[in-house]
C-alpha cells in the first residue's frame, strides 16, 4: 500500500507516486483530515486547506488508480469528515472523472451522525467520557452544531468488498482505511492497524522530515514500511513515529480493540526499509465509536500591534491590566456588558506561547507583539469590543511616558480583522453501537 501523503492537499512529489507505482501497489491511500487545526472547521463545515491543493493531489491519486485497477481510499475527508467536508471532496472526484473521461464505481462513507441517534444512545446508558470529559448530556447534544463518528475499519471493508474501487470516508480512525485493506487481504488485525499507524501521516515516518509517499509492505509476521524519493525509515525513525499522538506509547486503543507494540522489533533491511514485528491485537469486549463535535460559541475578531518601547515593556502587566479595565467601561457605553465578550491579549515576546506555563516568566524581548483577540456574542460585538482595545493598546497613558503618539506599530490596514465564527469542541466520548456498520451508511455510484 502506498500513502501519498500525511493530509490530503499537503503536496507530494509525483515522482515519488510513480516509483510507488513501478513496485507495485494493491491501494492507494490518504488520510484527508485531524482534529489539531482545532474545532471550527467541524463547526463551519469548511476544509483547512486550499481547494486547488486537494484536487492536484487527488487527481494525481485518481488517475493512478484507474490505469493501475487499484482502489483509491480517502479518510476524513475534506479535513473533519462532516457531510459537507464529505460532499466537497466527492465533488472534486467527479469533476477530475469528468475532466480526465474516468468511469469507476465509487462509495461514500457517512460519517456524520444524526442528534437523535446520539440522544437514544446517551438514554439507553450506551456513552461515556473520554479522558477528562464530562459524562454527555442531552445539552450538549442539542447545542452542537456537528457531531461526526469515527469510522472503524469494517465499513470501509463493505464497501471494498461492495465493488466500489473509489472510496471516500467521512470522519474515520486515521489507520482505519488502510487497516481495513490489509484485512480484506487476510492479513493479521495486528500488521494491519500497524501498518496503518505508519501509512496514516505519508513519509513522517521517514528521515529527513518532509511531505512525500510512504511505501508500505503488510506480511504475516511483521510490516515493511520504506519512503519513496531520498528519504529512509530507519529502526529508530519508525519506533519515534509509533508514539505520536497517543495517551499511551505503547497501547493503542481502536474502534474494535487495542493494538499492543510493547514487543514490537525494529530491524534494517536496507538504508532505507525497515521491518517492524512483535505488535499484538486485542479484540475489544465491546465495540465502541469515538464521537466529536463542535459547539459554536460566538464570533472573532482580532488585531495585531506591536511595540518596542522599553518603558511601557517594563510594565506590560500593569499596561494591560489597564487596557482590560478601560475596554470594559467603554464597553458599557455601548451597551455591551462583560457578559457579552472575551478579551484575549496575546503578548508575544512575553510569555505569548505559554502564558502561564511558562517556565522563563520574567524574560523580555526588546520588542513585544500583541494579538488582540476579542470572541462576542456576534460579529458586531466582537468588532466593536476589538475597535475599544485596539485605540486603547494605541493611546492609553501609562507612567514615564515618552511617547505623545501612538504606542503601538500597526502592521496593516485595515487595523482590525473579523474571523467569523467561534467553536469549542464538545464531545470526546464514545458511543456503543448495535454494530461497527449501524452509524456509517454507505452510498454508492457510478462515477
Amino acid at each position: 500500500m502506498v500513502s501519498v501523503a500525511g493530509i490530503l492537499g499537503y503536496g507530494y512529489p509525483e515522482s515519488s507516486l510513480n516509483a510507488a507505482l513501478e513496485r507495485g501497489v494493491d491501494m492507494i491511500g490518504c488520510d484527508g483530515g485531524s482534529t489539531d487545526p482545532g474545532p471550527y472547521y467541524l463547526g463551519s463545515g469548511k476544509p483547512f486547506v486550499s481547494l486547488r491543493a486537494m484536487k492536484r493531489d487527488l487527481r494525481l491519486m485518481l488517475l493512478a488508480a484507474v490505469k493501475r485497477r487499484v482502489p483509491m481510499v480517502v479518510g476524513t475527508c475534506g479535513g473533519a469528515g462532516g457531510e459537507p467536508h464529505l460532499q466537497l471532496v466527492a465533488q472534486m472526484v467527479r469533476d477530475i472523472a469528468r475532466e480526465e473521461g474516468l468511469h469507476f464505481p465509487m462509495a461514500l462513507i457517512h460519517a456524520e451522525q444524526e442528534k437523535g441517534l446520539i440522544r437514544r444512545r446517551l438514554r439507553e446508558g450506551r456513552t461515556q467520557p473520554l479522558g477528562r470529559m464530562a459524562p454527555l448530556d442531552e445539552g450538549t447534544v442539542d447545542r452542537a452544531s456537528r457531531i461526526v463518528g469515527m469510522c472503524g475499519p469494517e465499513p470501509y471493508m463493505r464497501a471494498l468488498d461492495q465493488g466500489a474501487q473509489v472510496v471516500l470516508g467521512g470522519r474515520s480512525s486515521d489507520p482505519a482505511p488502510f487497516a481495513a485493506h490489509a484485512m480484506r487481504a487476510q492479513l493479521p488485525p495486528a500488521q494491519a492497524w500497524y501498518a496503518g499507524k505508519m501509512l496514516e501521516c505519508g513519509a513522517a515516518p521517514a528521515l529527513p522530515k518532509g511531505p512525500d509517499c510512504l511505501y508500505v509492505t503488510v506480511r504475516e509476521d511483521g510490516v515493511i514500511c520504506e519512503p519513496m524519493g531520498e528519504r529512509a525509515c530507519t529502526p529508530m525513525s519508525v519506533a519515534n513515529h509509533s508514539l505520536h499522538e497517543n495517551p499511551s506509547p505503547v497501547r493503542h486503543v481502536e474502534p474494535g480493540g487495542v493494538l499492543d507494540t510493547s514487543e514490537c522489533r525494529f530491524e534494517a533491511l536496507s538504508p532505507k526499509a525497515t521491518l517492524v514485528t512483535g505488535m499484538r491485537w486485542t479484540p475489544a469486549e465491546t465495540y465502541t465509536v469515538k464521537i466529536e463535535a463542535a459547539e459554536r460559541l460566538g464570533h472573532r475578531a482580532i488585531s495585531f500591534a506591536g511595540t518596542r518601547d522599553p518603558v511601557l515593556i517594563g510594565q506590560l502587566d500593569h499596561f494591560l491590566g489597564l487596557v482590560r479595565r478601560l475596554v470594559v467601561d467603554k464597553a458599557r457605553d455601548l451597551d455591551i456588558g462583560p457578559e457579552d465578550f472575551v478579551l484575549t491579549i496575546h503578548s508575544y515576546g512575553a510569555n505569548g506561547v505559554m502564558a502561564a506555563r511558562e517556565p522563563l516568566r520574567d524574560a523580555r524581548s526588546h520588542e513585544i507583539g500583541f494579538l488582540i483577540d476579542v470572541v462576542g456574542k456576534d460579529q458586531e460585538i466582537a468588532s466593536a469590543v476589538v475597535a475599544l482595545a485596539r485605540t486603547s493598546m494605541l493611546h492609553s497613558d501609562f507612567p514615564g511616558r515618552l511617547c505623545k503618539e501612538g504606542n503601538m506599530a500597526i502592521p496593516f490596514s485595515p487595523s482590525d480583522l473579523s474571523a467569523g465564527e467561534v467553536f469549542r469542541f464538545s464531545m470526546s466520548h464514545v458511543v456503543m453501537p448495535e454494530d461497527p456498520y449501524e452509524m456509517f451508511p454507505i452510498e454508492h455510484e457510478r462515477v
